[in-house]
């Protein structure tokens, strides 16, 4: 054999022995990663309890807005309130359009808790779904269908808390109140928009709702981290209007400033307790969270994700230009504005903006605020906390700020001496917060499961000290 055979005979015997390492490799890594997913993609056997049951009863009733068809809904949540007999209102705001409110009277006035959810989910194109998204397919823990986790598994949690006072025996401390809602996707016009103006009633006396829009982090099937919303970012959309598009255009590149960011705006103190409080549960940006001012100063801003710098911005988000029925030409342009700002104020610096280009605002509408962040030292925090570490063991519990999503807490934060918290009771793993307004959306029985548990200790930690 000669010297160059060998060489390629050890050449291809090194190749090999690497072949084969990278393939161990990749085998081990899959294993890994299927160890964090495991019960997502490997769903277990369990037993399936009335609660779950109602979750699929919940699910498989079409509410989608647009159209706006909640009223099937609001009557059915009715009936399982008068199951346990306590006489709930369905309240039209429009026709289709169904509110369902019902109240426990507690032995003092005021201080009362509401139970909030939105009874809308976005709409869902059958094609485009594993399973049907109004099916409610139930595999071993799984339960598939739009609104499982925007929001009607939430809302069978919080109604299984309220039934659970109506029918302890025990009078609550103080009111307890369950309303679901309408339009909540759509901008709340025939939800609590309407109800704050129509049925101001309805929170008389509310000083703490619970609601959606906290955060819930997994890793490796285990809750590490739940987040109580405490605030969000608003939003005003404004109609600009123009003779011509090449004014809408030039209104445009003026409003390209303040797309994104490098640089920061202002930090509020909520925020900076938000990102100090969830730092050590980043994997990426984790010594930037922890001290923001020490980021900035360093001149490290612009490092963090999109999503965390606006949480210190006014961001304008101007879309393209359209031919108007009338004539001319409008732009829509979405102001996400910091939650301590005045709407109307920043809309008259948008006016003054590109009013000299010939561009006039046509239309406003949103949520003009201010709306304060709610307090995350409050009594009611406190059991949030204790009952979630309670369910789950020493998670950590502490702040979330919404970047620019908002709930209908923006309309409740307003009221002098209310706190809104946004809570996802039980855990939700990333791929499965893919399915929120998207497709093939699913919930974790088992960990529904938990929730249950979590809402009711909350609840009755509230109303009955227990």
């Amino acid at each position: 054999m000669t010297a160059a055979n060998r060489q390629r005979i050890l050449l291809f015997s090194l190749l090999a022995v690497v072949a084969v390492g990278v393939f161990w490799l990749r085998a081990h890594n899959e294993r890994e990663a299927a160890k964090e997913t495991t019960g997502l993609f490997v769903p277990q056997k369990i037993d399936i309890t009335p609660e779950m049951l109602l979750l699929q009863e919940y699910v498989r009733i079409d509410t989608s807005n647009p159209p706006g068809k909640e009223l099937a809904g609001a009557q059915w949540l009715a009936a399982q309130l008068k199951k346990s007999g306590v006489a709930a209102e369905v309240i039209e705001s429009a026709p289709g359009r169904g509110n369902v409110y019902a109240r426990i009277r507690g032995k003092q006035p005021g201080n009362a808790l509401m139970l909030l959810s939105h009874i809308d989910v976005v709409p869902a194109v059958v094609s485009q779904w594993i399973e049907p998204p109004f099916g409610g397919n139930i595999h071993r823990n799984i339960l598939s269908g739009r609104g499982t986790l925007d929001m009607k598994g939430i809302a069978i949690c919080e109604l299984m808390a309220f039934t659970d006072i109506a029918t302890g025996g025990r009078q609550p401390e103080h009111d307890v109140i369950f309303l679901a809602v309408a339009d909540e996707e759509a901008g709340s016009t025939f939800g609590m928009q309407w109800l704050l103006a129509n049925r101001p009633d309805v929170v008389d006396g509310v000083r703490y709702v619970l609601n959606e829009g906290g955060a819930s982090e997994v890793l490796a099937d285990k809750l590490q981290y739940v987040g109580i919303e405490v605030g969000s970012k608003l939003l005003v959309t404004v109609t600009l209007q123009a003779p011509t598009r090449e004014q809408l255009r030039q209104a445009r590149l003026l409003l390209e400033p303040y797309f994104d960011s490098d640089e920061p705006g202002r930090v509020l103190p909520p925020v900076k307790r938000y990102l100090a409080e969830s730092a050590p549960h980043r994997l990426e940006n984790r010594e930037f969270l922890a001290d923001i001012d020490r980021t900035i100063a360093a001149g490290k801003f612009w490092l963090l994700p999109r999503s965390l710098r606006e949480l210190t911005q006014n961001v304008v988000w101007p879309l393209g230009a359209e031919a108007a029925p009338g004539g001319g030409f409008t732009m829509r342009a979405h102001l996400f504005n910091l939650p301590d700002e005045d709407g109307r104020a920043r809309v008259e610096w948008l006016r003054k903006l590109v009013e000299p280009h010939g561009v006039t605002i046509a239309k406003t509408e949103g949520t003009f605020g201010p709306a304060p962040f709610s307090d995350a030292d409050s009594p009611m925090f406190g059991i949030i906390r204790s009952e979630m570490q309670k369910e789950y063991g020493p998670v950590t519990v502490g702040t979330h700020v919404l970047p620019n999503t908002m709930s209908d807490c923006r309309w409740l934060r307003p009221r002098p001496g209310l706190d809104c918290y946004g809570l996802y009771p039980f855990p939700v793993d990333v791929l499965q917060t893919r399915g929120v307004h998207g497709v093939n959306e699913m919930i974790r029985l088992d960990w529904f499961a938990q929730g249950v548990r979590a809402t009711k200790g909350i609840v009755r930690k509230y109303a009955l000290g227990l």
